[in-house]
């Protein structure tokens, strides 16, 4: 593939996005590290994220990086409304990168009425001024990108705030491993040789097929509902997701019908050498499985040391896949004409 082929598809340049996302974090950090945020909040026994999308993703990443070291759940919201639970022991964090997300709004305004401690982090619009006229603690984030387009931005202020909270410990190491090995690979990524360039070759596999992602449970269970939510929006195109060990007790019996669609079905089998000992004993007998059906199974490794830095090489290698599998469609990744259509007819 030459930039020539790669530019004539992608016309409004998810490709610059993709390549400076390791600067994009650089920025984020920064933005954390000098956020106004309280140096101290009221006890916390909860915290829930509230968001949609791009938004939301950032909360499936960090409950799953900070399942072993956070002392208090949290939470998800995809939803209009929030749980009963929360209230004045709630650290509610609202996540909207345009500030205009209607689910997010109707779930601030239920949050704010319950008294819930409130951190919001968005790029301005509604959210943004709600925050300011309530006084609530804010993260403001460059604006101007697709939402899916600035993890960086949503994830790396959060994880600093949460550690500045004192509800988690420090990640300064961890963070600066993973802007190295970012950097690493968006050179390696960046080039679209597919002798050389792992993402070109595991889109090739993908390439008008459904894909299927296996993944243990925890930060490989997140970070494959993004994989999903990528090959969705940038190359249109459908994947499911599933957790080991859960996956084990129910869906790995389905794999026999129907037999001739299946043998064309893509397996894409997340690991890290995090996950417990009998999760990748699962996953070696979960492929062994899987293979005297599907005739296109790829195991893919995180790299790096530590856990975040795994986390994000999983996560920069899916970006680039459903990017490369975008421009193998013939589709320009950037624009989401459904979700667009969807949000006009609603305003109506």
């Amino acid at each position: 593939m030459t930039f020539e082929e790669l530019f004539s598809v992608d016309r409004s340049n998810m490709f610059r996005l993709l390549k400076q996302f390791p600067d994009q974090v650089r920025e984020a950090v920064a933005i954390g590290n000098s956020a106004g945020l309280r140096k101290r909040i009221r006890a916390v026994k909860q915290i829930v994220l509230t968001g949609m999308g791009g938004s939301a993703i950032s909360g499936d990443l960090l409950a799953g990086h900070l399942a072993d070291s956070l002392r208090v759940p949290l939470t998800v919201n995809r939803h209009y409304s929030l749980p009963k639970f929360v209230g004045k022991e709630t650290l509610l964090i609202v996540s909207s990168y345009s500030g205009g997300t209607e689910e997010t709004i109707s779930a601030y305004k239920e949050g704010s009425r319950k008294g819930a401690q409130v951190l919001c982090i968005t790029s301005g619009g509604r959210i943004g001024s709600m925050a300011r006229a309530k006084r609530h603690m804010q993260i403001t984030i460059p604006g101007g990108l697709p939402p899916r387009a600035a993890l960086g931005y949503s994830f790396f202020p959060l994880l600093i705030g949460l550690s500045r909270f004192g509800l988690v410990p420090r990640k300064s190491k961890e963070i600066r491993e993973t802007i190295q090995l970012l950097d690493e690979r968006s050179s390696t990524y960046g080039n679209p040789d597919p002798s050389t360039n792992k993402a070109l070759q595991v889109a090739e596999n993908l390439r008008n097929r459904v894909g299927v992602l296996y993944a243990g449970t925890g930060m490989p269970g997140a970070v494959a509902t993004r994989w999903r939510g990528q090959i969705a929006e940038n190359a249109k195109a459908m994947a499911w997701t599933h957790v080991v060990p859960e996956m084990n007790h129910n869906e790995i019996v389905g794999w026999r019908i129907p037999q001739e669609q299946l043998k064309e079905t893509a397996v894409l089998l997340l690991r890290d050498r995090g996950d417990h000992k009998r999760v990748q004993r699962r996953m070696d007998l979960t492929r062994g499985i899987l293979a005297d059906t599907s005739l296109h199974i790829n195991e893919i490794w995180s790299e790096g040391t530590s856990p975040l830095a795994r986390m994000f090489s999983l996560i920069y290698l899916g970006d680039w896949v459903s990017y490369y599998l975008a421009i193998l469609h013939g589709i320009d990744p950037t624009p989401v004409i459904t979700i667009d259509h969807l949000k006009a007819e609603l305003a109506k």
